[in-house]
């Protein structure tokens, strides 16, 4: 079965840090480009980030600059948000998607994109 799931998600406090993975099975990762998106309550899914194939350069979105990073480990078939400095409003439901036409526009494409079940990371003292 190919899929991805997301997991590392809970409850943190404001001003911690989660790591959340994306792991793929039944395929390889190798060659795609993975994007990291989230939605809160009430709200459209946005994008968080995107990490390429190629050079495993990452993009990400003004609210995630500075305090996520995304990174690839190819050998275990898995891509990893960092996420520290989190914020209440990072409180959402955090999904990966893939993607073979890169990370350029990555977030254009959100309605093409297949989805996990996702994990939920609140933020909250």
């Amino acid at each position: 079965q190919v899929q991805l799931v997301e997991s590392g998600g809970g409850l943190v406090q404001p001003g911690g840090s989660l790591r959340l993975s994306c792991a793929a099975s039944g395929f390889t990762l190798d060659y795609y480009a993975i994007g990291w998106f989230r939605q809160a309550p009430g709200k459209e899914r946005e994008g968080v980030g995107c990490i390429s194939s190629s050079d495993g350069s990452a993009v990400y979105a003004d609210s995630a600059k500075g305090r996520f990073t995304i990174s690839r480990d190819n050998a275990k078939n898995t891509v990893y948000l960092q996420m520290n400095s989190l914020k209440p409003e990072d409180t959402a439901v955090y999904y990966c998607a893939a993607d073979l036409v890169g990370c350029g526009d990555y977030v254009e494409r959100i309605g093409l994109y297949s989805w996990g079940q996702g994990t939920q990371v609140t933020v909250s003292s």
